[in-house]
């Protein structure tokens, strides 16, 4: 069947609405071959001028990439979704888009193929920018290689970020492939299955032994939570008990109450523990493991349900240990979510407790010092939705250190087998 490219009626003035991206130009492809084709031809085809109701004339499609994003989603709604979020980026971080999604890897090879060009208009005297969106169906021989499909779509000497939702297989051939040509690997670690640990040591496996800088959704939506934390140490009177942590507990929301091992992510309340650890220098003396007896409710969940005994572990800097507890309570958060993270800290016979939480525009900081409050902050933060978090991973250039630290101290938390000492799938 003939590919079908099929300008866009450019609209109105009256229709159109500046930021919003707008369709302009769509087309069908059946091979890579294709697609390519009808790349090439949209851009040649169409007329780089409109007039507009008023007579005037206007630039309508400035093409515009600036790096490469390549999606590998594992079902149609995960690609509608990602798409969406791809869209609300057009004008802000102009790239070519290739959305890769595999279906039924037994059948026979076959690829299908939608091309599109979204624009946008910044401001009412501009040029419209506009960037390719690619989505690629595949199945059978086709669908199992995904640098295959991907290498020959992207704008060469341009940077590559593949986004990988849902259950990236960081250990399979086709990933390695893929991101062996990829400059950053962007995922959800509160997403993963079961707790998501032993897919969070692959991923700092996978850090350690290449160049890739990794941006993970669940660890960035905790900036607000370690800016909160940071700013506690930026009072004089708080900062020499920095040194002197004796304990790091965080509680997190589980729908469990049994307390099944794996039921419950725990990359967030992991995370909050490995960015702690990388900037105060501690390794790990004892792994994650269970910790028998339930665990006592903070001050401001008495009387909740606590769900199975929680987790413990050991941290060192050389000359002091520090406690580590993750404890879940049942609650009606999504599963996984941090609830708060406390810590507790012993200085020349003074004692410092620190209390962080939060909502869903707000930050709270309590500090007490010998048990008299001495401070009560509160923070105007809200959460980041994939948005903005998306923008922030394809700004973030090169590996960020505080990132990778946080990485590799959380997977070092992590004995092999998961915090139940069971062999990995």
């Amino acid at each position: 069947m003939a590919p079908d490219l099929r300008p866009m009626e450019t609209p109105t003035e009256t229709h159109i609405h500046i930021g919003e991206p707008i369709l302009r130009w769509s087309a069908r492809a059946q091979s890579i071959a294709e697609i390519e084709s009808e790349i090439s031809g949209m851009w040649s085809a169409h007329h780089p001028q409109d007039g507009a109701d008023d007579g005037s004339v206007r630039n309508i499609a400035a093409r515009t990439s600036v790096m490469n994003l390549v999606v590998v989603a594992s079902g149609p709604e995960l690609a509608e979704r990602s798409a969406a979020t791809i869209q609300a980026l057009t004008g802000r971080h102009p790239s070519r888009t290739v959305v890769i999604q595999s279906a039924d890897p037994d059948g026979p090879s076959w690829l299908d193929a939608r091309i599109e060009a979204h624009c946008v208009l910044p401001h009412p005297d501009a040029a419209e920018t506009c960037a390719e969106t690619i989505h690629v169906r595949s199945g059978g021989e086709a669908g199992r290689h995904l640098s295959a499909i991907a290498t020959p779509l992207i704008i060469h000497d341009l940077p590559v970020t593949v986004w990988w939702p849902g259950e990236p297989a960081l250990t399979g051939p086709a990933a390695k492939r893929l991101l062996a040509g990829a400059d950053r690997l962007v995922v959800d670690g509160s997403t993963w299955r079961s707790d998501g640990l032993d897919r969070l040591r692959q991923m700092a496996e996978l850090q350690e032994a290449s160049s890739l800088a990794i941006s993970d959704f669940a660890l960035d939506r905790q900036s607000r939570w370690r800016e909160a934390i940071a700013s506690i140490f930026d009072d004089p009177e708080f900062l020499p008990f920095l040194r002197s942590i004796r304990r790091i507990a965080v509680t997190f929301a589980t729908h469990d109450e049994t307390g099944a091992p794996g039921s419950t992510n725990l990359v967030k309340p992991i995370y909050h523990v490995g960015w702690l650890a990388s900037r105060l220098g501690l390794s790990v003396v004892r792994p994650l493991t269970a910790v028998g007896g339930a665990a006592r409710a903070s001050r401001a969940n008495v009387g909740k349900p606590i769900s199975g005994p929680g987790l413990g572990a050991t941290l060192s800097d050389g000359r002091r240990e520090v406690a580590i507890v993750i404890r879940p309570i049942v609650s009606p958060m999504a599963a996984g979510t941090t609830l708060r993270v406390e810590l507790l800290a012993e200085r020349r016979g003074s004692e410092l407790r620190a209390d962080v939480t939060a909502e869903a525009e707000t930050v709270r900081c309590r500090v007490w010092l010998d048990g008299v409050e001495a401070l009560d902050r509160r923070f105007r933060a809200p959460r980041r939705g994939d948005v903005d978090l998306l923008a922030d991973a394809i700004e973030s250039g090169r590996r960020d250190p505080v990132a990778a630290g946080a990485l590799r101290s959380a997977a070092a938390l992590v004995a092999p087998g998961g915090p139940g000492g069971s062999a990995p799938p």
